[in-house]
């Protein structure tokens, strides 16, 4: 039973003393790059750094051009190590969280590989 005394009515929503207002149609802040999404020390920025050090030239030789741009070596190897370390290992699951997980956007820049792409890369080059 709705208690007067802890609610008031506001335009055309009850709004709680006891709770927060949600309004999902209010525009929110986001960082305006990828940088300001995460901890100094996340795991997505460690894995990045280290991924950047690796000779992949190798990887990098393998390709031959032609038809669609590939997506960069360094960034397939470190959205595989990442997801890896944090338990999904599924080509689906892993092209999932480019669209749902912050530290895989901040990995892909805003890509999203489709699983075959993912799976490709992963037989290819870590089979």
């Amino acid at each position: 039973m709705l208690n007067v005394n802890d609610e008031e009515l506001t335009g055309r929503r009850l709004i709680s003393k006891k709770f927060l207002e949600i309004d999902r149609t209010a525009a929110i802040n986001l960082p305006s790059n990828m940088e300001g999404w995460l901890d100094r020390n996340s795991l997505a920025r460690f894995v990045v750094e280290i991924v950047e050090q690796l000779d992949t030239s190798e990887i990098e030789g393998s390709y031959k051009g032609g038809g669609s741009a590939a997506y960069p070596p360094k960034m397939m190897l470190t959205l595989l190590f990442y997801c890896y370390a944090k338990g999904i290992f599924s080509s689906r699951q892993i092209e999932q969280a480019t669209y749902e997980r912050i530290p895989v956007l901040y990995i892909t820049g805003g890509l999203h590989p489709d699983h075959d792409s993912i799976n490709s890369f992963r037989k290819r080059f870590l089979g």
